[in-house]
């Protein structure tokens, strides 16, 4: 059903359900009015949604459709495990506060209806969950426990508030201490438990990897492709053939490398850099991947439903089958590939002087590491620069180029926040035998800068062509919440400017530099991060905020991503002069779909990982029980304070453990003060810790402050 046509049924039905001689009905019985055939009923339903999310309508218990009588809003209900939860509404700034009395019923995820009271200045908005209209989760992962007559689960989603209460006969043989998936059959009611049945177990909860297995069922991550996609992946060449070189540009003979990680398979992304007098010419060339994945094609309707590749811990869950993304699509060292190259003219200011984009073929020098180039450019190590020799001028070059590249962007306003990434470091059981920041060098930053640019330069090309085209966007922060972060920095002697209510990223970039070295600089620049939004794929081009870019798409990473793959389809049929009229309507007509799901795929796989970093976190520290170690306070709560050590690893000193006063949160100034000596813990301020406790099963660590005990 296209939108037109939605609108075209919604406006039929809106307007039978406001005629005079209407009733409430439920969706058969409208069917029947309407004339709508059973196979169209579904339809209709989408329909009824659809003005039940906009708050036309609204449904009774008993499911009977009828006109709006009060203020509705439909959204996604998120849960808190304290028991209240907020409901975000597409279009509203700010997400509703449903308090714990408020929920009726609700659990995470769920599509909701529900009513909001009068609002309160500076307070958020508050609700009521009016009515569910979808279920949002239809399997759990948890924890098996047997009692003699029945089991129950118990979520490993600590968003998932109740046990999952499971008869003996659908325990599907699981014992205590399983990790299970268990399929709802009920969602119970305010006095009786949700009521489930197991469908998978995944092992005992000592067994190594079942404890990330949980996490990949937890988000639905999916594991296995279907059979159909890898008969397809299994019929594309390991070779590419001179039929496929046709028509192409030939850049076998320039010089080239790859860039990554040591342990990386799929080399998606190429890099070369000549001089022309003063100017460098800078070639991204990125593995053609669209060439073997057609639309609509078995793999090309699973890359779209997975959206990215998923990086975890111990595993990656590509989006695209080894086959293609360590195989042909990968741009392996000596061997003939096609790709598409962004080829750029830049002067010594770092300007994009013209560019070429086209389908090309090419042949990688060398697969280097990130580890020999940093070694060749920050420690000039002889034996390294002997073994790349003929290489070494281009690495100096690149270093170069990607100075100013950088340099024009903090020029413009580009924020970098340079938080250290957490690399775990495992055994071949799955164990964590280290946990360290993850090493951003030089070798690293001319990847990144050479990205951007080709991101950036790609962008601004199809913007200029008006043609449907998928942008990488991050919307300027709310005002309101850069207001409390200026109000709040004011207590620092920092300020920040705002033009109309707005705040240029520039303003933010410089309150950055001030911070530099400053005891306050982890404290501010977490709370400016926080204070902004989350970055998304769109199909307009509003720009983005954090790179201070009017122009920016994802381009360089199709074997992972989605969105450059779709980017690279549009590209390569405007290149052959096949964008008619028709494929334009085409375009415009998938990309939305496209980009909104892209997105959730994105904060699903983010989330994920995330969640497997903090896993291995907790069970490392769980073997250094009692050490000691100074840590950054980088959150003030009223629950506590969490800690940062310099390996990344957080913790949480509750505020029960603070001894010699009383405490109490100073939400204003984000601190915990003492009531009778004064004592103040703020963000920022470095303390010693101690480890108290490490939870696997809530992937939490908890600390309590060392240097109580010496005072």
């Amino acid at each position: 059903m296209t939108q037109e046509e939605l609108k075209h049924k919604k406006e039929t039905v809106y307007g039978l359900i406001c005629s005079d001689f209407y009733v409430p009905m439920k969706v058969k019985e409208m069917a029947i009015l309407l004339q709508v055939p059973k196979e169209q009923r579904q339809e209709l339903q989408e329909v009824l949604d659809a003005l039940l999310q906009e708050g036309k309508i609204e449904v009774s218990q008993k499911g009977k459709y009828q006109k709006s009588r009060g203020v509705f809003l439909t959204g996604v209900f998120t849960a808190h495990p304290k028991g209240f939860g907020f409901v975000s509404v597409e279009g509203m700034e700010e997400d509703v506060f449903i308090p714990e009395d408020q929920v009726h019923g609700a659990m995470h995820q769920d599509t909701v209806q529900i009513t909001v009271k009068p609002g309160q200045s500076g307070k958020r908005r508050e609700g009521a969950v009016n009515r569910i209209i979808k279920r949002g989760t239809e399997r759990i992962v948890g924890l098996y426990q047997e009692s003699k007559n029945f089991g129950f689960v118990i979520p490993d989603n600590e968003r998932y508030t109740r046990d999952i209460f499971v008869p003996k006969e659908d325990s599907g043989g699981a014992m205590n201490g399983h990790k299970v998936v268990v399929k709802l059959v009920s969602y119970g009611t305010d006095r009786k438990s949700p009521e489930g049945k197991v469908v998978e177990i995944l092992g005992h909860i000592s067994d190594p990897g079942t404890d990330i297995l949980s996490i990949v069922k937890g988000y639905d991550l999916p594991v296995e492709f279907p059979e159909k996609v890898m008969r397809q992946a299994e019929r594309v060449p390991d070779q590419i053939s001179e039929a496929d070189m046709q028509g192409r540009m030939d850049l076998r003979d320039v010089q080239m490398v790859t860039i990554d990680g040591e342990d990386a398979k799929d080399l998606d992304d190429a890099v070369s850099l000549e001089m022309k007098g003063d100017q460098y010419i800078l070639g991204v060339h990125i593995a053609d991947v669209a060439n073997y994945v057609q639309e609509r094609s078995a793999l090309d309707r699973e890359a779209l439903e997975r959206g990215t590749s998923v990086y975890l811990v111990d595993r990656v869950i590509p989006m695209l089958p080894r086959r293609l993304s360590n195989g042909i699509c990968s741009l392996n060292e000596g061997q003939d590939r096609l790709a598409l190259s962004c080829i750029m003219t830049i002067d010594q200011k770092g300007k994009v002087l013209d560019h070429v984009i086209a389908e090309t073929v090419i042949r990688v020098d060398r697969r280097m590491t990130y580890t020999s180039v940093k070694k060749i450019l920050e420690e000039q190590d002889a034996e390294e620069t002997a073994r790349y020799e003929e290489l070494v001028p281009m690495f100096q070059k690149m270093q170069e180029l990607a100075g100013l590249l950088r340099a024009r962007r903090r020029a413009r306003g580009s924020i970098d926040f340079d938080f250290p990434e957490t690399k775990v470091i495992l055994d071949e059981k799955g164990v964590p035998v280290e946990i360290r920041p993850y090493d951003r060098n030089t070798a690293t930053k001319i990847i990144e800068d050479f990205m951007l640019i080709a991101n950036e330069t790609v962008a601004e090309d199809y913007f200029w062509q008006e043609l449907p085209f998928v942008y990488r966007t991050h919307e300027n922060p709310d005002p309101d919440r850069m207001k409390k972060l200026s109000t709040f920095i004011n207590n620092f002697g920092y300020s920040i400017r705002f033009r109309e209510d707005e705040v240029h990223p520039k303003e933010l970039q410089k309150l950055l530099e001030r911070l530099e070295g400053t005891p306050e600089e982890t404290l501010i620049s977490r709370l400016t991060l926080r204070s902004m939004k989350q970055a998304k794929y769109t199909t307009e081009c509003t720009g983005h905020f954090g790179l201070a870019a009017r122009y920016y798409c994802h381009f360089t990473s199709p074997i992972r991503r989605y969105p450059d793959l779709q980017i690279h389809r549009i590209i390569k049929d405007s290149l052959r002069g096949r964008m008619n009229q028709e494929k334009i309507e085409h375009y415009r007509k998938i990309l939305d779909e496209v980009a909104k799901q892209s997105s959730e795929r994105e904060r699903r796989a983010d989330e994920a990982e995330r969640e497997t970093i903090r896993l291995k976190k907790a069970e490392y520290m769980s073997r250094h029980l009692w050490e000691e170690y100074d840590g950054v306070i980088c959150g003030v709560t009223g629950w506590g304070l969490y800690v940062e050590l310099p390996n990344t690893v957080e913790g949480l000193v509750h505020v029960a453990s603070l001894q010699g006063d009383y405490f109490e949160y100073n939400e204003n100034a984000y601190e915990m003060v003492g009531q009778r000596t004064g004592k103040t813990y703020r963000l920022g301020q470095t303390v010693r810790v101690r480890v108290v406790k490490a939870d696997r099963m809530t992937r939490t660590v908890d600390f309590e402050l060392a240097e109580q005990q010496e005072e």
